[in-house]
């Protein structure tokens, strides 16, 4: 069986689409720090079917891996030339795969940092792009301000100091183009945030000035930032993916992709030096980005984690299993219908009412067998950036929030590390220790875990909150995650109530 490289794409079966176009010709126009799962089923992706089109071809991407464990990327990468394969798992049980061929270059930043400053130095570099997960852009929770005690930024920030952070490497060599006379590239963001260009303009811009005033000032009034939602379930690869690919493909691909057939990506027209031609790959380019983003943050991102921890506690391991159980798939569409739908901006065009269903009819495909062990992950770094927003828009608006009240409640559950049936949980988080040491005092005081105002600010002392929460805890606790979601979904208010 041949091993997925350039040398043996022509002998690849018929049934795997290969990339139609030379890429001998292409050049790199893109930077992109977080090569994941998620990257390469989307931007690379969109790329990938420009390039098919003849078009593009001067915007190939570099990827960049900031993380030490990012080796074994570069390692699989290398030896497959960047290709690998992207496989649509299909509702049905069918799956259609096509090689990618859009990436052309890795590097591996605590290897050679000087590289990778060079290459976005670059006057060929015309974007740099991001997917560096909710956490990746070093704001702290409560106040939205830079973290200049990060000990990697702070190492950043000393004189002659070889860059770590992605803030580092980017200003660096924004830093450099400045120095040499070079425009500014654009720096877009593809990571979860409500106003992720925005956001990450600030944080940027903060890190840049920290260094130095005036590149601040530069980096404020000349780069780019455009805001953008982006959209497809990308589960983690597993080695049955690795396996039924080689079976039913005949490649060998060391790190291949999975994904559902949905795909969306609506993207601000904001650029210093230029852009692929999105909208000829489907990208919905629009003026504002802020309707559509704030739907899918509020509705699918949220019901995310009204699933996760639930269905965890409950036994169920995979989100098809939660969303195919009639209860569960109900208490996910009353939040979107009663709670997030009315912080939601006028979206012309779009069928809110099918785009829930859909959302359903998403989560129960399972056949791309999304784990909720990925979607309970970093949830310090979810919860109060999709659904925190919903919960104090309807506090403000007199709004219902019972069913938002539960879903962090079933955090504050799950964070104590142990499920219904007595099996250990492992708690992924960058705040583990913190979070599980705030559950162990949750039965003499059920506001405990929501005490932490860098988490919630002050929604522990918002009477009606507080009741919600700490019902729905209690519940959980007394009750079982089922019982609870009954409640809620028969009576609309706490289970308690």
């Amino acid at each position: 069986m041949p091993q997925l490289t350039s040398e043996s794409l022509t002998s690849l079966p018929d049934n795997l689409s290969k990339p139609s176009y030379d890429r001998s010709r292409l050049k790199t126009g893109i930077v992109h720090f977080g090569v994941g799962g998620f990257h390469r089923a989307h931007q690379a992706m969109y790329l990938d079917r420009l390039m098919n089109k003849g078009q593009a071809l001067d915007w190939a991407i570099c990827g960049v891996g900031v993380l030490p464990g990012d080796a074994r990327m570069k390692e699989v990468l290398d030896a497959q030339d960047c290709l690998y394969t992207l496989v649509l798992k299909h509702p049905d049980g069918t799956r259609e795969a096509r090689v990618i061929g859009s990436i052309i270059e890795y590097l591996h930043a605590p290897k050679d940092p000087d590289a990778v400053v060079e290459k976005m130095a670059s006057a060929d570099t015309r974007i740099v792009s991001l997917t560096v997960t909710e956490g990746g852009y070093n704001f702290h929770q409560g106040t939205g301000e830079f973290d200049a005690a990060n000990p990697d930024v702070a190492h950043d920030l000393q004189p002659g100091a070889s860059p770590r952070t992605t803030f580092g490497l980017v200003i660096e060599a924004l830093h450099r183009r400045r120095s040499r006379g070079i425009a500014p590239f654009t720096v877009m963001s593809c990571d979860n945030i409500q106003g992720n260009g925005d956001v990450a303009r600030k944080m940027f811009t903060a890190f840049a000035a920290l260094r130095e005033t005036e590149l601040g000032e530069w980096v404020e009034q000349n780069v780019a930032f455009p805001n953008s939602m982006v959209d497809r379930i990308t589960p983690v690869t597993a080695d049955e993916d690795r396996t039924s690919i080689a079976e039913e493909f005949g490649v060998a691909d060391a790190w291949p992709v999975v994904c559902e057939p949905f795909e969306q990506w609506v993207l601000e027209d904001r650029f210093t030096l230029g852009r692929p031609p999105f909208q000829d790959a489907g990208v919905q380019v629009v003026d504002d980005v802020e309707p559509y983003e704030l739907m899918k943050l509020r509705l699918l991102n949220a019901s995310h984690q009204g699933q996760c921890y639930f269905g965890y506690l409950a036994g169920y391991r995979y989100a098809h299993e939660v969303c195919q159980d009639p209860l569960f798939a109900q208490f996910l569409l009353d939040y979107m219908d009663h709670e997030a739908t009315p912080t939601l901006h006028p979206l012309p065009g779009i069928d809110l009412a099918d785009y829930k269903r859909t959302l359903i009819e998403r989560f129960s495909n399972e056949h791309v067998r999304d784990t909720l062990a990925r979607l309970c992950a970093e949830s310090s770094d979810r919860i109060p950036k999709w659904l925190l927003p919903v919960v104090k828009e309807n506090l403000k608006h007199d709004g219902e929030i019972h069913r938002s009240a539960a879903i962090v409640a079933s955090w504050a559950r799950y964070a104590e590390g142990v499920d219904e049936a007595g099996e250990s949980i492992t708690v992924v988080d960058r705040l583990a220790d913190r979070l599980t040491a705030a559950t162990q005092g949750q039965d003499a005081d059920p506001l405990a875990f929501i005490r932490d105002r860098e988490l919630f600010g002050d929604l522990a002392e918002n009477p009606r909150f507080a009741e919600a929460y700490s019902n729905a805890l209690v519940s959980l606790k007394t009750k079982g995650s089922r019982a609870t979601v009954e409640a809620l979904v028969n009576g609309g208010r706490s289970p308690l109530n």
